[in-house]
């Protein structure tokens, strides 16, 4: 692992890290304040419960609705068609020592790939037709090393366990209304409980950070494992983002999908063309934290330009 790699690796843990421990501290202030020492863990203990219950509900069973949302195909490796799709991605495992997850194609126009699974439907990963449309082979297997990068990584539970925080703070902050054993007026309760709710966006916005660097992880893994990985990934973000209408290509939320890897949504091959001049732009673009804090992905000018520069350092 090159310094980049390294570098991202150990922020994401102490963000993670720091994340947990500052929610913890505001959480057990203000429960402390408005209840009693014994029945704050108790009230605590009843929501972190029920958050993660409903996580853990949503981990299981949203591989088979991801399949159904996108129509997705099963790659046989036996089907002359997609054999070759299939060795590629054999090709990629090797090069990373992970196990082939199952293949599927999504028949949509829009171009994209993500990895995704549980422990009831094993380790998956999704291309899209579109996809498949507009890049070669080359680049198809470094867009596939990035999303091996997330499967190595573990990024799905990682985020999913990050995505807690955020939650329970809100339900917290929701229930502080109807709690009991409170001590102060209603006035202050509906303030605090406001201001819990308030906080919860504010830890919403760091776990899209984490989210961030995951993402640029999982970059790191394709041009480190994938021969001219760098170069090809560096397109393959290009053509994507040029066969996608302007209004939409940048379009991001916290409601994303944390298992969609490149986010693109919408097909016009009409702007085919322009990829090579966007990638150049992108070399050269300066992305103020403006245009990135609410999006869980960096924007493509950031993974453009680091992968520039691992390109020199490989």
């Amino acid at each position: 692992m090159n310094s980049a790699g390294l570098k991202i690796r150990l922020a994401t843990i102490l963000a993670g890290i720091g994340i947990a421990v500052v929610a913890g501290i505001v959480i057990s202030v203000v429960a402390n304040y408005f209840f009693n020492f014994s029945y704050s863990f108790l009230f605590l203990g009843f929501i972190l419960i029920m958050v993660l219950i409903m996580d853990i509900v949503q981990y299981l069973i949203s591989p088979y609705i991801i399949g159904r949302m996108y129509h997705l195909r099963k790659v046989d490796p036996r089907d002359p068609q997609t054999a070759w799709l299939y060795a590629s991605l054999q090709q990629v495992c090797s090069y990373n020592n992970q196990k082939v997850p199952d293949l599927f194609i999504a028949e949509t126009s829009m171009a994209n790939a993500f990895a995704y699974g549980s422990v009831l439907s094993g380790r998956r990963m999704a291309v899209t037709r579109g996809l498949l449309n507009i890049l070669d082979k080359d680049e198809i297997e470094a867009v596939m090393g990035h999303e091996i990068g997330h499967l190595k990584h573990h990024d799905v539970a990682l985020l999913l366990a990050i995505g807690l925080i955020p939650t329970i703070i809100f339900y917290f902050g929701y229930s502080l209304i109807f709690g009991s054993g409170r001590k102060g007026g209603s006035g202050y309760i509906l303030i605090a409980a406001l201001a819990m709710i308030g906080i919860s966006f504010i830890f919403n916005i760091m776990v899209l950070g984490v989210n961030r660097m995951r993402e640029s992880y999982a970059d790191v893994n394709s041009a480190e494992t994938i021969p001219g990985g760098a170069g090809n990934l560096q397109t393959a973000l290009a053509k994507i983002v040029a066969s996608t209408p302007q209004k939409r290509h940048l379009r991001k939320s916290a409601r994303n999908n944390a298992s969609s890897m490149l986010m693109i949504s919408g097909l016009d091959q009409g702007q085919m063309g322009d990829h090579r001049r966007l990638l150049e732009e992108w070399k050269h673009a300066k992305i103020t934290l403006k245009q990135s804090i609410f999006s869980d992905h960096p924007h493509p000018a950031k993974r453009i330009q680091m992968l520039e520069k691992l390109k020199g350092n490989l």
